[in-house]
């Protein structure tokens, strides 16, 4: 059964499609935590480890997030690999050193990536799709981001 929410089929369909999307932004963000988590090395090893963990685990309940505001609106998330990388503005990057700093750098971009995607779009939600419930949903989504690269910003001062 479709949702009858006072969002036109179609607006919902592009709201859909453009949420997708963030959720695969944040499926390959958590990827590239993950990653550095379990490869990070060098004598802050100990801290980096236990940071990039809250980080990766902060992004699961955002993902999680995200594929139930898709849902909400009547849409299949999307779950697969393929899916994701099909669908993200973000790139894969393979490092040759593993220090805590370049993996912070790193993911400080594609936080402050994903900030300006969200801000992009937040009007968008709300004045073209008229769904003032996910543009509220993805401002709230920037602000958790701002903080996240904050946190990685002031590990690099």
């Amino acid at each position: 059964m479709e949702p009858n929410i006072g969002i036109k089929k179609d607006n919902l369909s592009s709201v859909a499609h453009e949420l997708m999307k963030i959720l695969a932004d944040e499926f390959v963000l958590y990827t590239k935590t993950r990653n550095a988590h379990w490869n990070v090395e060098g004598p802050d090893f100990h801290s980096k480890h236990v940071f990039f963990e809250a980080q990766y685990e902060e992004l699961d309940e955002i993902m999680d997030s995200v594929a139930e505001r898709i849902r909400s609106i009547g849409h299949y998330s999307p779950a697969t690999l393929k899916e994701y990388l099909s669908l993200t503005h973000l790139t894969e990057k393979s490092r040759s050193a593993n220090d805590g700093a370049g993996f912070i750098r790193e993911l400080l971009s594609d936080h402050e990536s994903i900030i300006i995607h969200l801000r992009e779009n937040v009007n968008r939600f709300a004045n073209e799709w008229h769904d003032l419930g996910t543009s509220d949903y993805i401002t709230g989504l920037m602000e958790t981001h701002e903080k996240m690269a904050w946190m990685l910003r002031a590990h690099l001062r």
